[in-house]
């Protein structure tokens, strides 16, 4: 027998609202629809339902009954946002969760029992959600039943969690209205003129009269009274990317309001997916313009980090160094969720570096100095000597024994330069008509230099001709030498093929 549980969000509207806007909670509030004269309240608060306002009056209507009332429009960004966050909290009880519409999800709990067993196992597995869904700022109702029409009921009744026990699906349903079933027009007036009022009265009839005098639409609805809901769940696929979007009252021209706005969606997005026990390894933000256009900044992390403080401080050196052309009037954020790293205990050498506190540490030093110069140097695959790149910094775990030291063998290291150190050179050229290359005599760095080098040379070896980038518009022309000088060290030099200047980038050591 299959278990089904409903997560249900009352006045979803003013819910998704609250949500973006935490600070309006136990305040007078009304979500609207349309504009002008043809605003109409959606959704209120419980202060202004005390008040008089109800759903489908006029906002001029119920700022007669309450003039202090706030009022504020659909949200479409907040709503996809909460919406997406309830789908997330149903999957955290099921893989199979439906989307059933605007403030609905559906989840197929059958076999949750080994997680939650016991008699109350299933009472336990709703408290379960609605403290996951209270800590994403939903406050949910949760029903369970054995299909999805009595576990979405379930879920309306104001006690919470609503259990009903397997088998009781028609007993649950028997005092409730008809109502509760939505059925069209005409079949609710002809079942009004029966003088039927509750499913239970609905479900009493005998099945081939209503199947000769109500049709299929009628058969459906009286098989839905006596708890037989057949219809599967239709699962639904998450996003790859986590969305939190927020429009705003008035657009915003200054860079601290919007970053504020911004921070406050970092944050939910933070817990949705500590919530998944993942972090952010790319992170978007979408702003739209007024009068109109959009304007996207997109963000390469170091390493995954649910740290709001590093986010917001990478979208703040953005945003400085590229301002928005215009206002913004809305905003989204959208993570790209990944596995954090983790740690590995070990029984020899130094323990391994904490993932978190070094994603965190990354994001910091990426929003001090831009994502561009935060990672670990690796050779490249070019043709120039001592040429890298920067990739991300990924330390090697510690080795699981002592390692015994390697034997010297003598071998030189080069010491790169960068920047490399500029030279004053002396050669002696061939005499007239000789052949050959120069010969070097002397080198010698200019006063204020990073590297003192000065000194007669002893040794050459060389030229050896680099060349890369022909293709570009910036080709690579050098000739290498190593060089010993009179003092004992030994120098890579080169010499630009371009202008004839002379360098050094690297010491032997």
């Amino acid at each position: 027998m299959s278990r089904v549980a409903a997560l249900w969000v009352p006045l979803f509207p003013l819910a998704a609202r609250l949500r973006s806007e935490p600070e309006l909670a136990g305040a007078a509030v009304a979500v609207c629809e349309g504009n002008g004269p043809a605003a109409r309240v959606v959704a209120a608060s419980r202060p202004a339902r005390k008040a008089g306002v109800r759903p489908g009056t006029s906002l001029a209507q119920a700022r007669a009954v309450l003039p202090e009332l706030i009022a504020r429009g659909r949200d479409p960004a907040g709503e996809a946002s909460a919406r997406e966050a309830l789908l997330e909290v149903a999957g955290g009880l099921s893989p199979v969760v439906e989307d059933a519409g605007e403030g609905l999800a559906l989840a197929d709990v059958e076999g949750m029992g080994a997680l939650f067993p016991g008699p109350d196992g299933e009472d336990r597995l709703g408290h379960a959600a609605i403290r996951a869904a209270e800590g994403l700022g939903l406050p949910v109702r949760v029903g369970i039943a054995g299909n999805r029409l009595a576990a979405t009921l379930a879920a309306r009744r104001p006690a919470s969690p609503t259990v009903v026990p397997p088998g009781g699906e028609r007993e649950f349903l028997a005092p409730l209205p008809l109502a509760e079933l939505e059925p069209a027009p005409e079949l609710a007036a002809t079942l009004e003129r029966w003088g039927l009022a509750t499913l239970g009265d609905l479900a009493s009839l005998p099945p081939g009269e209503v199947r000769r005098r109500l049709g299929p639409e009628g058969e459906a609805a009286w098989r839905a009274a006596r708890g037989e809901d057949p219809r599967p769940l239709v699962p639904h696929r998450p996003p790859p990317v986590l969305v939190e979007g927020m429009e705003l009252e008035w657009p915003l021209a200054s860079l601290e309001p919007l970053l504020l706005v911004l921070e406050e969606l970092l944050e939910r997005l933070a817990g949705r997916l500590l919530a998944r026990g993942a972090a952010c390894a790319a992170l978007e933000a979408e702003l739209t313009l007024e009068p109109e256009g959009h304007d996207r900044r997109e963000l390469r992390l170091p390493a995954p980090t649910t740290e709001v403080p590093a986010l917001l401080g990478l979208l703040r050196l953005e945003l400085e160094g590229r301002p928005p052309a215009a206002p913004v009037a809305a905003v989204r954020c959208l993570a790209r969720p990944d596995s954090p790293r983790r740690a590995q205990l070990t029984l020899f050498g130094a323990p391994e570096l904490s993932p978190a506190a070094l994603a965190a540490v990354l994001a910091r030093a990426a929003a001090l100095l831009g994502p561009d110069r935060v990672g670990s140097p690796r050779p490249a695959d070019r043709h120039l000597p001592g040429a890298v790149e920067t990739v991300p910094f990924e330390p090697p775990p510690p080795p699981r024994s002592r390692p015994e030291p390697r034997a010297g063998r003598g071998l030189l290291a080069v010491r790169a330069l960068r920047p490399p150190v500029p030279l004053e050179a002396i050669l002696e050229e061939p005499g007239p008509g000789g052949t050959g290359t120069p010969v070097l005599r002397s080198l010698r760095s200019p006063p204020g230099a990073a590297l003192h080098v000065q000194g007669l040379v002893r040794v050459a070896a060389g030229p050896w001709r680099c060349e890369e980038g022909w293709w570009s518009e910036a080709p690579v022309e050098r000739d290498y030498w190593d060089v010993e000088l009179s003092d004992g060290r030994i120098y890579r030099v080169f010499r630009d093929g371009r202008d004839g200047s002379w360098w050094a980038d690297g010491v032997y050591d």
